[in-house]
C-alpha cells in the first residue's frame, strides 16, 4: 500500500532565511561555483543567531562581485563606490554606535584601492565587522592580478605567473591593531559563521578573511576549472590552528601542493574601540 505524500513531507510556507534575503533580486548574477553566495548565506544565518534585531544590522559593500552582497541581504544596506566601503561604514558606526555594521567586500576593493582606509580603520579600532572575500583576483573586471594573488598564479596581467609577494591579510590586520582576526574558507561554513557571530559580539575592528573560489576568472588559468576543484584543495590542504603565534606562517601558496593553508581564529583581544575614552 502506498503512503500518501502528505504523511512523509512536512510543508513549510517559506525558507527560514527568506525575510533576510531580497527575493526580488534573484536569480543572482554569480557564476556557477562562486563562493560569494555561501558567504552571503552564512552572514544571514549569523544575523539570525545573533539575537540582535535585524533592524539594527547594517551591511555595506564596495565594488566588484563581492559588492553584490549589500543588494541581496534584506537589512539596511549600502553599495559604496570603489574602495570606499570602509569610510562609508565608519561614518555610520560613529554616528549610530548602537548599530551592528558589517562590511562585506572583496580583496581588491578592501586592500588595493581601499587599502589606506583599511589600515586606518584598523589602527583606530573602529567598531566595524569586516568580511573580506578573498578570491585572489579582480574577478569582475577580467581576473587581473591583485594584492592577494599568490606568487606564481597566472592571470591576464601576469600570463607567466605573478612575481609579486601578496599581502597576508590576517597578518596585516593584526599588525595594525584589529581586535579580532580570523581566516576561514567557504568550505568551513560552521567555523566561519561562528567567527562572524564573534565579530558581532565584540567592540572594535574585527576582521575575517574568507577564501572563496572564483572559477571563471581565477580558476581557469590556474587549473581550478570548477569551483569544486578549489574546494577540494581547501579540504586537502587546510589546517586549523587557532591562536597561531607567527602570522608570517599564514602565507598562501597555491602552486605548491604540499604547502599548508592555515585557517582559524588568530586574534581575539580587548583593546577599547574608537571614541570609547573620549
Amino acid at each position: 500500500m502506498s503512503i500518501p505524500v502528505e504523511a512523509n513531507i512536512s510543508l513549510v510556507d517559506k525558507h527560514p532565511a527568506d525575510d533576510l534575503l531580497r527575493a526580488d533580486r534573484f536569480p543572482h548574477i554569480l557564476c556557477p561555483g562562486c563562493g560569494i553566495g555561501t558567504v552571503i548565506h552564512t552572514y544571514v544565518r549569523a544575523i539570525m543567531e545573533s539575537g540582535v534585531d535585524p533592524d539594527r544590522h547594517v551591511c555595506v559593500s564596495g565594488i566588484g562581485c563581492s559588492g553584490r552582497a549589500a543588494g541581496y541581504v534584506n537589512v539596511d544596506s549600502y553599495h559604496a563606490t570603489h574602495g570606499r566601503a570602509l569610510p562609508f561604514a565608519l561614518g555610520i558606526a560613529l554616528h549610530k554606535p548602537d548599530l551592528v555594521v558589517t562590511v562585506i567586500s572583496g580583496d581588491g576593493d578592501l586592500t588595493a584601492i581601499g587599502g589606506n582606509h583599511f589600515i586606518h580603520a584598523a589602527r583606530r579600532n573602529i567598531n566595524l565587522n569586516v568580511i573580506c572575500i578573498n578570491n585572489f583576483n579582480y574577478g569582475m573586471t577580467g581576473g587581473q592580478t591583485g594584492p592577494t594573488s599568490p606568487k606564481g598564479a597566472r592571470s591576464p596581467t601576469a600570463p607567466d605567473g605573478n612575481q609579486d609577494h601578496p599581502f597576508i591579510l590576517p597578518h596585516l590586520a593584526h599588525a595594525i591593531g584589529a581586535s579580532f582576526v580570523s581566516r576561514w574558507t567557504v568550505l568551513h561554513v560552521r567555523q566561519f559563521q561562528e567567527a562572524v557571530l564573534r565579530m558581532m559580539e565584540k567592540d572594535g575592528f574585527c576582521f575575517t578573511e574568507v577564501l572563496a573560489p572564483c572559477p571563471t576568472s581565477f580558476g581557469r588559468p590556474n587549473n581550478f576549472a570548477q569551483g569544486l576543484h578549489e574546494m577540494e584543495m581547501y579540504r586537502d590542504r587546510c589546517h586549523i590552528e587557532n591562536g597561531v603565534s607567527r602570522m608570517s606562517d599564514l602565507q598562501i601558496d597555491i602552486m605548491d601542493p604540499d604547502w599548508p593553508i592555515i585557517v582559524g581564529n588568530f586574534v581575539d583581544v580587548e583593546r577599547g574601540s574608537y571614541g570609547e575614552h573620549a
